[in-house]
């Protein structure tokens, strides 16, 4: 059953995506955040160092990140508007787009102008994970702060879309519930979003919970035969979206997962802030402190190098080949 999803799953991906696959980079701004999420390594009661960077920091990431080849990156910072503001957010964007063809956000949740004045600023695109769509849990696991307004976050996709963005990326941390329902319930979010907006580019993301500081909570994990399940039925139901894999998943996992749906991976990563281009005495301590664990710690050109093996064409930008 598993081996004909599969197959199936990788028929639909080559005939909508050929055999490109696209590549990206995570840069983390900032780790302060005000929101109080039990299985997050940012959470604001921990005692963590905390930093942002300055512009000339943002700079000098921006062009250690682009000496790899990455064109494509996704800015990240922890969820707190009073130290990372839309105004610092726009300057961030407009400092990265003079290196990198292709921008996204993944930050706390905004209003439409306020997502309208960063496309304005250069971002194509957001993402924004529910995290789970179970309400119970998810007053559980937000206890404090903005993140716990289900129904504010649950409205944001709509909120990107009028504000002009052109491609959104939703999904689940898979760990957090059942996984069952908050896929439904994500697909049902998806097709909703679809109907009310279709001219934008959906992508769904599938993250596993990974260990991060003392949430040990075991109760709802996803293993590797059901992340594939997912991967491959959503390829099924959603012919034509992206689905993204991250480096919480092991380079063998990603390895097999990039023939059963998948069409966007990061490369390189660091979740640390300043990860990229501080010296080691200025990001060690924020470096013990990432959102979460990597779990494929290969550079970019061993990712490339990867996929140029399975036969894939490794892209960095949504047209821009890396081999050439």
């Amino acid at each position: 059953m598993l081996e004909q999803l599969a197959q199936e799953a990788q028929n639909l991906t080559r005939q909508y995506f050929g055999r490109t696959m696209s590549l990206y980079a995570p840069l983390y701004l900032s780790n302060h955040c005000a929101n109080q999420c039990v299985y997050c390594g940012f959470h604001a009661s921990l005692d963590i160092p905390r930093r942002k960077l300055s512009e000339a920091e943002i700079d000098a990431e921006c062009q250690a990140l682009a000496r790899t080849g990455i064109q494509s990156v996704l800015l990240l910072t922890g969820e707190s508007r009073k130290y990372t503001p839309p105004e610092y957010l726009a300057t961030a964007i407009k400092i990265a787009k003079e290196y990198f063809a292709s921008l996204a956000l993944e930050v706390y949740p905004l209003e439409t102008e306020e997502y309208a004045r960063l496309n304005a600023a250069g971002c194509d695109g957001v993402t924004l994970f529910q995290e789970t769509y179970d309400q119970e849990r998810y007053k559980i696991l937000h206890p404090a702060g903005k993140k716990r307004d289900y129904a504010y976050r649950y409205q944001a996709p709509r909120r990107i879309a009028q504000g002009g963005m052109r491609q959104i990326t939703l999904g689940v941390l898979l760990g957090l519930a059942d996984w069952r329902q908050d896929i439904l319930a994500l697909y049902a979010h998806l097709r909703s979003l679809e109907k009310e907006f279709p001219g934008v580019d959906y992508a769904l993301s599938f993250p596993r919970l990974r260990e991060a500081y003392d949430y040990k909570e075991k109760d709802y994990l996803v293993d590797d035969a059901d992340l594939v399940k997912i991967i491959c039925v959503t390829r099924l139901l959603f012919p034509r979206i992206g689905i993204n894999l991250s480096t919480r998943e092991s380079a063998a996992f990603r390895n097999r997962a990039v023939h059963f749906g998948v069409t966007k991976i990061s490369a390189g990563s660091s979740t640390a802030v300043g990860g990229y281009a501080l010296p080691d005495s200025e990001t060690r301590s924020v470096q013990d402190a990432p959102q979460f664990a990597v779990n494929d710690e290969r550079s970019l050109a061993e990712v490339k190098a990867m996929l140029g093996r399975q036969g894939f064409d490794p892209v960095r930008t949504d047209w821009r080949c890396l081999a050439k």
